[in-house]
């Protein structure tokens, strides 16, 4: 009744013709946008379908796929829910897969049609999209091509409620700029753009920059793009919100703030500004403010005041108040603002955020405005450790990758259960959504569809069967050799273990005989040679399936896994052999061992998916002028190696295997490991790893300096490549 009264009014306020002119506007804008996306996606087959737009259900989105006479009706609340259908149609009539890597879009000239309206109805309010770590690890040199790509895939998705944090740095210097705060007070302040992230989440200060404005400018306008587009298809984009986080010239400007020094990593002190001083709400107030004007806002937003650092106390008081104050930054510029928080804290500090510390957080703040990220539901849940988060509204969240690592990983029973089973729950309290939070992007495909395939239903997936549809519309064919694989993949990758994301491989860490590196282990949570099977039936579908760019991205990733596997097993051979002195095994297992990474390489380098120069030349094409180029190839070396200065923690955490990255830099570490070794056997002495380390910390770091370039196209054919492994290494695998 409010609502119609509030429509009478608006009628009578703007004239009714005018605002049947608005409310016409608005309906013409979702709609061109639900057409535009169906000619993105099918252009030749566009003309075949019909887009309508229907109610919710009981507050949930809906879809429809029917049909009338030679066309193809998509019925849904909005864009996302349109796109929505539009998927569901694509996978079920026309067996077609949409991925990041490799899809499948092959459609018969005249389209299946559909006999009987299929109607789903989401139970889920929210379906939430993207980890702050995502917008470093995979997306810091996204352009808007991109971007429409991936606002494409969230809206087929099912995705309604993005992360939104592109261009916010330009919020920050004009804010910042309003409080006297002048560009050399800032230039020791924002990041470089491949560490925007910890930037944003007050972990680290200025590492990577300075940062050139021309860059701070694109991004405002990327950013405005992106949220063009997203709010056309009905999403709601999180913003950021003000976390405390000053530049280092504030305790200067400002001495009688109150402010605290936090550490993360062993990166340089960053300056957090308490909460309790009343600068706190003005800043946080002027943020969203000039945020608001700037961008607009679906009024959620996104802090996370204590993302890997500790409080300074466990005082219930504090931390209640604290939030408070966060809160009223928020509400203070934006009455309607509903605060969306990580839950990654409880887990990753769990001995600090015990239940009087999470309670005194999160009882400050009225439930209907806040939201809470269970982010790591598939591995270590928080909300059955929280009692539903205290009665707040709360998100199930895959997280699944970190760091970009390249390793068949997924937890494949958790993934089809879990989120029906919580939500089916009496005591999973306000649970409002679903979603997804990796560290990166474009790897391990199916993980994500098998999430996604939670979005239309509030039972759980049946396995077997959808693997086996899943590998029908990825391939374009129904093949049982890879019905087989996925048998074997589903019981040994993808059943997870008690490891937080995938192995990595020895290969990609600093070189050493230790069986593990801080940043690469190994370790497995499946016997390698039950792996081995699954590579005999992708080779074996090969022919058949020689057409699916899926199944040669699949079939390189296997035997990818497969040889990264084998040289674990050769480095604990070496370092074996290497403690009885048996210089004759050494040298003829290390040599083994680099010639496995020259495969890799020249396996990795048939498909553009996993090589090094997308992934530089990307970062270089960002700059206007030579320097520009020189300091983000800087950025974009830096993150997958060292992360840091040459004495950095995280070395190595973002390691990739990509050809190029193993032609280029890991096989020459190794090679001069070897070498330092075998010096050390003529010299007789004892092997000094920290002598090692020291030495080659200055050749990473000259890499990270380096300007050679690496190539973008791939070269030789994936099934042929994949065929001669087989060939070399099965027997020696199996």
């Amino acid at each position: 009744m409010k609502k119609k009264l509030a429509i009478l009014l608006l009628v009578s306020l703007m004239g009714g013709k005018q605002f049947f002119l608005y409310a016409q506007t608005r309906a013409d804008v979702r709609t061109t946008a639900a057409y535009a996306l169906i000619k993105r996606i099918i252009p030749a087959h566009a003309q075949s379908f019909e887009v309508a737009f229907i109610p919710q259900e009981n507050g949930k989105d809906v879809f429809e796929v029917d049909g009338k006479g030679n066309k193809i009706i998509l019925r849904g609340t909005n864009g996302v829910s349109v796109a929505s259908a539009l998927n569901y149609y694509l996978k079920t009539y026309g067996h077609c897969d949409i991925s990041w890597n490799g899809s499948n879009l092959k459609l018969p000239a005249i389209l299946p049609k559909v006999t009987t309206k299929v109607h789903k109805v989401t139970p889920y309010t929210y379906r939430y999209y993207l980890n702050y770590c995502t917008f470093n690890y995979t997306m810091s040199w996204w352009d808007w091509k991109r971007w429409q790509q991936e606002i494409d895939w969230m809206a087929l998705n099912g995705i309604n409620m993005p992360l939104a944090i592109t261009g916010q740095n330009i919020i920050w210097q004009r804010v910042y700029k309003s409080l006297g705060f002048t560009d050399k007070d800032l230039s020791t302040f924002f990041s470089g753009p491949a560490y925007f992230n910890w930037f944003w989440m007050g972990n680290l200060d200025g590492w990577g920059g300075p940062l050139p404005q021309s860059f701070m400018d694109s991004q405002e306008v990327l950013e405005k793009q992106i949220l063009k587009r997203e709010r056309e298809l009905g999403m709601t984009p999180i913003l950021p919100a003000f976390t405390g986080h000053v530049p280092p010239a504030f305790k200067t400007k400002f001495p009688k703030a109150k402010l605290k020094q936090t550490n993360w990593q062993g990166f340089p002190d960053v300056y957090i500004l308490d909460p309790d001083d009343a600068m706190f709400t003005t800043i946080g107030k002027q943020f969203i403010k000039e945020e608001v004007k700037t961008f607009g806002t679906d009024h959620l937003y996104s802090a996370d005041t204590f993302n890997e650092n500790t409080p300074p106390t466990n005082d219930s008081t504090y931390l209640d108040a604290v939030s408070k104050k966060v809160y009223q930054s928020m509400a203070a510029a934006d009455p309607k603002a509903t605060w969306i928080m990580q839950g990654w804290m409880f887990s990753y500090s769990a001995k600090f955020w015990q239940p009087t510390q999470i309670k005194a957080l999160l009882n400050g703040i009225p439930n209907e405005h806040m939201i809470i990220l269970d982010l790591y539901s598939e591995n270590k849940p928080m909300w059955d450790k929280t009692d539903a988060y205290y009665g707040k509204p709360w998100i199930w969240c895959m997280l699944h990758n970190f760091g970009g690592n390249i390793s068949m990983y997924g937890r494949m029973d958790n993934v089809a259960a879990d989120p029906a089973n919580a939500l089916n729950n009496p005591k999973s309290g306000k649970l409002l959504g679903i979603g997804l939070t990796p560290e990166a992007i474009e790897q391990n495909p199916v993980m994500y569809e098998l999430m996604m395939e939670n979005v239309w239903r509030n039972t759980p997936i049946e396995l077997d069967t959808w693997l086996k549809d899943y590998a029908y519309r990825r391939y374009g064919k129904k093949e049982p050799h890879v019905e087989k694989a996925w048998e074997v993949l589903k019981n040994t990758v993808y059943t997870g273990g008690i490891r937080s994301g995938g192995n990595e491989s020895i290969i990609t860490g600093r070189p050493t005989f230790a069986k593990a590196t801080r940043w690469a282990n190994p370790q497995k949570f499946y016997q390698s040679k039950d792996l081995v099977p699954a590579w005999e039936q992708m080779i074996q579908a090969a022919d058949n399936l020689k057409n699916s760019s899926g199944f040669r991205y699949d079939l390189i990733d296997v035997t990818r896994q497969i040889l990264a596997n084998y040289a674990d097993t050769l480095q604990r051979q070496f370092a074996a052999a290497a403690k009885k002195h048996d210089q004759q095994n050494f040298s003829r297992l290390s040599k083994e061992f680099l010639g496995v990474i020259d495969d890799m390489d020249k396996l990795l380098s048939t498909r553009k998916d996993f090589l090094l120069g997308p992934w530089l030349e990307a970062a270089k094409a960002n700059g206007t002028t030579d320097a520009e180029k020189k300091l983000y190839e800087f950025n974009a070396r830096d993150q997958i190696t060292l992360w840091g200065d040459k004495n950095n923690t995280l070395n190595d955490y973002a390691c990739k295997q990509w050809a190029g990255m193993l032609s280029g830099f890991y096989k020459p570490r190794w090679q001069q490991f070897f070498d330092f070794v075998n010096t050390s056997y003529r010299q007789g002495k004892e092997i000094d790893q920290a002598a090692f380390e020291k030495q080659i910390k200055d050749w990473e770091w000259a890499w990270v300096n380096k300007r050679d370039s690496y190539t973008t196209v791939p070269k030789g054919d994936e099934i042929v490549v994949a065929k001669e492994m087989f060939g070399k290494y099965y027997d020696k695998v199996k």
